[in-house]
This record gives C-alpha cells, structure tokens and sequence, in this order.
C-alpha cells in the first residue's frame, strides 16, 4: 500500500505535467489523485507506518487528519481567492496605469531586471504568492505575446521565492519558523538576503548572455478603451493604492490578532466591496456591474483553484500517511551534513509541497537540538522558500502564476527550471562560504 500511494502520486503528477499533449484539464488530474491517494490511505490504514501500534477506528482517525489538513488547505485557498479578486478589481480599474506608464523601457533584458528586482523586494513586504499575483496581472498589461508573458512570468516566481525567503513573513514555510521560534527577524534577515539576492541574481546574469531585442507591448482595443471611458483618473488612483493598502494590511492584521492570513485578505475584499459599490452607485446596471466584486469573482480561474485543492489534498494524504516524516528520518540517517539535508529537502519541494516538509524537520529537530537562529534553521528557510521555484508547481507563487497567465507545466520545466536549479544552488554555494 505504501509503494501504491507513491505511485499513485507519480502518476497523478506525470499527468499534470502531460495535461497539454492529453488535453486534459490538470485539475482534473489534481482532483482525482488527491481523492484517490485518501482512498488509499482507507484502504491500507493497517500497513501504513504513521497508524502502526494505535488502536483507533480508521475512518475517525482519517477523518479527523482529513479535516485538519482541509482547514489548512481552504486558508490558502480563500487567501488565493482573496489576493486575485483584489488584483483584478484594480486590473479593471486600469489601476496599475499608475506602474505601467512609468515603465518605458521595451528592452528584453532591462525589462526582466527591473520586473525581478521589483518582485524580489515587494515579495519581502508582502508574500511570494500575493507578489505573484500582482506582478503577473502587470505583465499581461505590458507585454503583448505569450512567449514572453511566461518568460517573465517565470522570472516572476524565481524572483518572488527569493524575496519570499530572507523575510520572516515572505513565505509561508519562513511564517512557520519565525513563529516556532527557530528563527528570529533581524538574523533572518541578515543572514538570508545575499544568499536569496544571489539566487536572483545567477538566473538573471545567465539570461542576460541569452536574451535579445525587444518585448512587444500590448494594443488597447475599442472595447477597452470605451470600459476605460467610465473610469476616472482619480477612480484609477484610488483604487490602485486602496488595492494596495488592502493587500499590505495581511501581515498587520496577522501581527495584531494573530488569524490566519486568509480572515486579512477577507477582511480587504470585504471593504473593498463596500468602497466600490458606493464609487459607482449613480453609474448606470450596465456599467456598474463590470466593475463590482461579483464580476471579478466571474473573471478568476476556478480550475485552477481546484487544481491547487487537489495537489495539497494528495500532499497532505503522503504527510497523513508518514510518508514524508519517513523521507526526513532516511536524509538524516544517510547525510550527516545539514546543507546535504536541507539541500535534499529544497529540491523534494518542487515536488512536495515544502510545507509538510518544513513541519516534519522541526518535529525531528527539536530546538534543543539546534538552537535559535543556527545554521541548519536559517538554511533550512532558504532551501524550503526557493527549491520550489525549479518546478512551477512547487510552490505557492508558481501556481498563483500558472493560474493567471496559464503557463505550461513542460514549457516551464524546460524554459525556467534550468534558471531555477542554478540560482538555488548559486545561493546555498553563497551560503556555505560566508558561514
């Protein structure tokens, strides 16, 4: 049973990844192997390692894990639903006019610096997903050909891992570390950001050598111009810095009453409605109605939403199981050295979700064992927050991105990936010599 929930998460990813030559949809694929690794986990409940020597009923006990692991899954899921309302609430504002005029430049390579450099800072204030989410919906204002959109938009997840990683709130696995009290701010931040920079920087530097000519930029057509007309420049204005307000107000609102990120993210949407209903009340049904909540709610991707569900349901059926818990007692047992260790575990990320990952190392490594603030912690921040930039779907930014601009789980991993595997190397590299 053991060896079949394995493959069964093999094959459901192999079909993920084949999802353009079968077109078949890949949330399809997403959902029938999450459901089908729980069915497993029933099925084989006395073989697998985790349920050995307890006495509990299985479904009670399945139960339970299901309902745990579902909880964590609807907060990512309603914070994703939230962060892509507000972006294209101010999308349809023609909000980011305010960033896209200012943005002169057609050339590839000077394009792709600043685009990186941007999400690499603005992922640190925020997060690397809602980052994602922002910088993506700016790139399909700017740049007119698909090429070029997944180009940068990979950039864009490459970028906003990195950023992600030096910061104590920039990614979800560095949240679960700076909260455990593994790592602290100030040393989080000292230690990680050369390593994460250089990280950007080798992917940048290598498609720098490669990249030539200039990006195509987008034709506002008829029908865009006349939506536009019903929007006023001090609408566009204020809706793009209330967008943006409401989107840095997360980590305040997680700071201060220590919910989830996702009750933030409601909480914005929620005012954000408000605001936009009473901006356009004296506008006529016709116009009002494109540029209220309910509509944008119609513009999101809802595959990809349920694609999402079904990877961390599949993930958190092999973290249920033992599966993962096992993984990190055989790289411990079999590599000494903790940059060997969490070297392994920042590529299993691109494969495994890197928060279960993340969980099982601090469960095996008690604070007692490494203190606060040692090197195994912060590498383990580092590894975890930008192994998942190798494949598109290892990690939060990359399917935020692979949801809006609907870039390829092949074309990915040939184009990115390569820029991916030697930026993470690059910055453990950077990481060794100056410790």
């Amino acid at each position: 049973m053991i060896i079949l929930l394995t493959a069964v998460f093999i094959l459901g990813y192999v079909l993920i990844a084949l999802e353009h030559p079968l077109k078949i949809d890949k949330a399809a694929s997403a959902l029938l192997t999450g459901v089908f690794c729980w069915v497993i986990l029933l099925i084989g409940y006395d073989y697998m390692p985790a349920f050995q020597g307890t006495n509990g009923d299985a479904h009670e006990t399945l139960n339970e894990s299901l309902f745990e692991h579902l909880g964590e899954i609807a907060g990512i899921l309603f914070f994703l639903l939230g962060a892509m309302t507000i972006v294209e609430l101010v999308d349809v504002h023609d909000g980011f006019k305010v960033i896209t005029d200012r943005i002169s430049t057609t050339n590839r390579v000077t394009l792709l610096w600043i685009i990186s450099w941007i999400t690499f800072f603005l992922s640190a204030a925020l997060d690397n997903m809602t980052t994602a989410i922002i910088m993506c919906a700016l790139l399909r204002r700017i740049i007119k050909d698909k090429e070029n959109i997944w180009f940068f938009g990979g950039f864009v997840i490459l970028a906003a891992n990195a950023g992600g990683a030096w910061s104590p709130i920039g990614d979800v696995t560095t949240i679960m570390l700076w909260i455990g009290g593994q790592v602290t701010t100030l040393s989080v931040i000292k230690t990680l950001i050369l390593p994460s920079a250089v990280s950007l920087l080798t992917p940048l530097l290598i498609a720098s050598y490669t990249l030539r000519g200039h990006i195509e930029t987008p034709k506002i057509t008829e029908k865009e111009k006349k939506a536009h007309a019903h929007t006023t420049p001090l609408e566009r204005n204020l809706m793009f810095v209330l967008g943006g307000l409401g989107l840095l107000s997360v980590p305040v609102f997680k700071a201060l009453t220590h919910y989830p990120p996702y009750m933030g993210i409601l909480l914005a949407v929620g005012l954000l409605w408000y605001f936009t209903e009473f901006l356009h009340r004296h506008k006529e049904p016709e116009y009002k109605q494109g540029y209220s909540v309910a509509a944008m709610l119609h513009r999101i991707d809802t595959p990809s939403i349920l694609f999402f569900l079904g990877i961390l349901l599949a993930v958190g059926a092999l973290n249920t199981s033992g599966h993962l818990r096992l993984m990190a007692t055989y790289l411990n047992q079999t590599f000494g050295s903790i940059y060997l260790i969490n070297a392994l575990i920042g590529l299993l990320s691109a494969i495994v979700d890197n928060v279960p990952l993340v969980a099982a190392a601090m469960g095996m490594y008690p604070i007692s064992t490494y203190a606060p603030d040692h090197d195994f912690w912060n590498l383990l921040a580092y590894c975890a927050g930008t192994g998942g930039s190798i494949l598109i779907i290892g990690s939060a930014a990359g399917v935020a991105s692979m949801s809006i601009l609907k870039i390829d789980f092949l074309w990915y991993l040939k184009r990115i990936s390569g820029y991916g595997l030697a930026g993470y190397l690059a910055g453990i590299g950077v990481y060794y010599l100056t410790h």
